[in-house]
């Protein structure tokens, strides 16, 4: 997650991580606190099963990739995610509900994936229902 504020969201991706057997999410340190009150009641549990870090996300990033893992963000600009080749393991980034991935996480990832606005009247998706989507078509 890269810099995500609202609790609510930060909740709900860490209970759908937990529904896709994702057990590890890194957080840029400008994300709201995975403690929340808010954040731990979104979890619905999740957070007990679910490993947590904040860090310099740049740098784990690279990190990820020399490890050998592809490396995504969901970004309005990316490839449509229905067409676009999925490896794995992967990393998915998540960015900001109003600013989106910040400039030096975008420069540090490998792919950037679009969810298409069939309708073209919303301006964006909820983070959350964003990341369910993207976890479904990694899954899949």
């Amino acid at each position: 997650m890269d810099g995500l504020q609202d609790p609510g969201n930060m909740g709900t991706i860490m209970r759908i991580a937990d529904w896709y057997g994702i057990r590890h999410i890194v957080c840029s340190r400008d994300t709201v606190n995975c403690y929340n009150p808010k954040v731990v009641q979104a979890t619905m549990g999740a957070i007990f099963r679910t490993r947590i870090d904040y860090c310099d996300l740049a740098e784990w990033l690279d990190e990820a990739a020399n490890k050998g893992y592809a490396t995504y963000a969901a970004m309005l600009d990316g490839e449509p995610y229905q067409t676009a080749t999925l490896e794995q393991p992967a990393a998915l980034v998540i960015g900001n509900e109003g600013k989106g991935i910040s400039p030096n996480i975008a420069a540090n990832v490998q792919h950037k994936l679009t969810i298409p606005n069939i309708g073209g009247t919303c301006e964006s998706l909820n983070a959350a229902v964003a990341t369910a989507l993207l976890c479904a078509e990694f899954y899949r």
